[in-house]
């Protein structure tokens, strides 16, 4: 009698169950989500915010450091500070989704967002080039938002909204990319910028490079209270939690007034198997690894002398125009992704952005010969293009990978992800610093000199991402 009432509680959905709550929120939806997409868009901001926010003046703490032994070598120590990070994350990565899985998407990022506290505040206080190494390093071990807020945003909202709620992750996370830089750009060194407020005695005087961590970590901290109220949405007390059924098979089950054979239970299939999932981790992978590859070689190119190829911007010009194609990018995000997701497809949106992507990064090596305003207006119309077009990119991959798991793999197929991601991720950031440190010493070369051969580089590895969109697999998702 016990075991069928057991089975009774196993095959019904559980009033007490976070899973069927937000099951059943999303069946009375009416309208747009605003709750649970403020949730998303504040934790993903979390974790873009200390992954960029350094690139502005890690230039020039790697000069105070003093373990450069010329100007051209800065970029290469610099490298390996911003690789440190995407090693740690690339690690732990599973770990993190594994344990989503089991024990749930909030506490999880409750715990990624209270390592941004700690270790970022610990980044701005660094004061040799180990000690930010291995800061950077313990951040990305711990920083598991990601992966999980992914996995949550493709379950907390209904299916008409899953577009909007994964391309608020990108565009938060862009947005964080961007805004990152921004912050570093404007506080970093804030003693030499705003002499009349923080004077040289002070503690940002002493540690120049603090202030965009504190205000950083203050978010994050503001982040982690407000989670504290985020609404779980892993079936725990469930048919789905105890049989590993897949939610989608549960509805259409129900939908077609049948019950639960023993048949539908079913055990979880191995994701390394997933020929569709792992052709869109390969191919989110090579996109990653251009995509972090840029952001490294674009701060360091412009803030390097004109003498060298670059734009002799200061951090706070780096800051201004990475602000404003942010701007930009959350108008596209949000207003015009959506619709033309529904009505040109995941596969043409992802395809077509990374075309377009390469003729536009073939003009800048010649966007550094202009000067005045007409350098500035055209450095941030093609920022603003290329930040829309990756965070394209982005958005279709998050959405296939969610299509192609079932909700209780979805935490360890992003733990994966992130995993791959943050090996390549690794190399882009010191591979992007070696190659700039070395185009640098090449200006007066025949073939490609300077940044010629940089951004051809980036196209190089543009141009193998659009070739494995092509791959078989990946229109299965569609």
């Amino acid at each position: 009698m016990a075991d069928d009432e057991s089975r009774t509680i196993l095959l019904e959905k559980n009033e007490d169950c976070p899973g069927c709550i937000i099951d059943r929120t999303k069946q009375d939806q009416r309208g747009v989500p605003y709750f649970h997409l403020s949730f998303i868009w504040l934790v993903s901001l979390c974790t873009a915010l200390p992954i960029s926010s350094l690139f502005p003046y890690l230039y020039f703490m790697i000069r105070d450091f003093h373990i450069a032994k010329q100007e051209e070598d800065i970029g290469f120590y610099a490298g390996f500070v911003a690789s440190s990070f995407m090693i740690g994350r690339a690690l732990t990565s599973i770990f993190w989704g594994k344990l989503a899985d089991r024990y749930g998407r909030k506490p999880i990022i409750l715990i990624g967002t209270f390592s941004v506290i700690i270790f970022n505040t610990l980044f701005g206080l660094s004061t040799s080039f180990w000690l930010a190494i291995s800061v950077r390093f313990l951040l990305g071990c711990f920083n598991c938002l990601l992966g999980v807020i992914r996995a949550y945003a493709s379950e907390v909202v209904s299916e008409e909204y899953n577009a909007l709620s994964l391309s608020v992750v990108s565009t938060s996370r862009g947005i964080g990319l961007i805004l990152g830089p921004a912050i570093g750009g404007y506080l970093a060194q804030p003693a030499e910028k705003y002499p009349n407020i923080f004077s040289q005695s002070s503690v940002f005087g002493r540690f120049p490079y603090f202030l965009p961590s504190l205000v950083i970590s203050v978010y994050a901290t503001g982040v982690l209270i407000a989670c504290w109220w985020l609404p779980e949405t892993l079936h725990t007390r469930c048919r789905i939690a105890q049989g590993r059924l897949n939610p989608t098979e549960l509805n259409d089950d129900e939908s077609r007034g049948g019950g639960l054979d023993d048949q539908k239970i079913i055990s979880k299939p191995s994701l390394l198997r997933n020929r569709p999932l792992m052709a869109i981790i390969i191919v989110y992978c090579v996109f990653s690894l251009q995509e972090i590859a840029y952001n490294k070689i674009f701060s360091l190119w412009a803030v390097s002398d004109r003498r060298y190829g670059g734009l002799s911007f200061s951090s706070q010009d780096v800051g201004e125009v990475l602000a404003i194609s942010g701007l930009g990018l959350l108008v596209f995000q949000l207003l015009v992704y959506p619709p033309l997701e529904k009505s040109v497809g995941l596969l043409a949106i992802i395809r077509l952005s990374a075309v377009l992507l390469i003729p536009l990064l073939s003009c800048y090596p010649y966007i550094a010969l202009l000067s005045g305003v007409t350098l500035h207006l055209v450095i941030n119309f093609a920022s603003i293009l290329k930040n829309a077009l990756s965070i394209s990119l982005v958005t279709g991959l998050f959405i296939m990978l969610n299509k192609a798991v079932p909700q209780n793999q979805r935490g360890a197929a992003n733990g994966i992800s992130m995993t791959a991601m943050s090996v390549f991720k690794s190399f882009g950031p010191a591979g992007g610093g070696v190659l700039f440190s070395w185009a640098q010493k090449r200006q007066d070369a025949t073939f490609l000199p300077g940044d010629e051969m940089v951004f051809l580089v980036l196209n190089l590895v543009q141009l193998v991402g659009l070739i494995l969109t092509f791959v078989p697999y990946i229109s299965q998702i569609q």
